[in-house]
């Protein structure tokens, strides 16, 4: 495998599939089955999910909500979906944790870097909920901070379309992809690929992120090869 220790960044609408909204059980038993895989091939495997199949804190807020409350409401959702991703991948026979950056004692563990260091060494896929913790920060960030926390080697950033275009491949099919591209160019170019904040913390890390279609079946497990198609954005 090309690399050894990977943060993935799954996002809430991954979960729901082809649903509008919630929790798609085939779709969540599909990415653990891929889970599974890299494990099965002592990989280790951190994950960031985020809450939007469910809610978003930043549509809320512009809805009339208080921001700091509607970006609270958006953590607990990403809670929702980490425990749900933890009970697929367990019900495989694989051990998993979910580390949650706000406390809640009775249903995740809070998040500590020594802890989730330990539940790697040990086998454990470790599943990050409730983002950074603090309002205004999005699950992208806490991406970027996790996979440097646990010295993932790369972020796999999961998405619907094969890479990073110059424009929405969807809207424009004239639209190129590129191979490979720049922290630096991403910004430029206003690229999108992942937030302002996560992009900047990991080009000043030096830590890679691809950017691939997770819903080609064992995609991920390519990436993690390095044979899967997609971009890579690195320094």
């Amino acid at each position: 495998m090309k690399y050894k220790r990977i943060l993935l960044k799954l996002s809430g609408e991954a979960m729901m599939g082809e649903q509008k909204g919630g929790i798609d059980p085939n779709v969540v038993k599909s990415i653990a089955a891929q889970i599974k895989e890299l494990r099965d091939r002592n990989v280790d495997v951190g994950i960031v999910i985020g809450g939007g199949n469910i809610i978003r804190g930043g549509v809320a807020a512009s809805m009339g909500m208080d921001r700091v409350t509607a970006d609270h409401m958006g953590m607990l959702a990403t809670v929702i979906n980490a425990l749900a991703l933890q009970d697929a991948v367990e019900h495989l026979g694989v051990s998993a944790r979910v580390l949650s950056g706000i406390e809640m004692q009775k249903v995740a563990e809070s998040f500590i870097r020594r802890r989730a260091m330990s539940h790697l060494s040990k086998g454990r896929v470790v599943i990050f909920g409730a983002g950074t913790g603090n309002p205004f920060f999005s699950t992208d960030t806490a991406a970027a901070l996790r996979a440097i926390e646990i010295d993932a080697e790369v972020i796999l950033k999961a998405t619907n379309v094969d890479g990073v275009y110059s424009e929405d491949p969807k809207k424009n099919p004239e639209a190129v992809r590129f191979e490979q591209i720049s922290f630096q160019d991403v910004l430029e170019k206003n690229l999108r690929v992942m937030d302002g904040a996560a992009i900047a913390i990991c080009r000043e890390s030096g830590i890679p992120i691809l950017v691939f279609d997770m819903k080609v079946p064992g995609n991920l497990v390519a990436a993690v090869e390095g044979a899967a198609a997609g971009t890579l954005v690195a320094n």
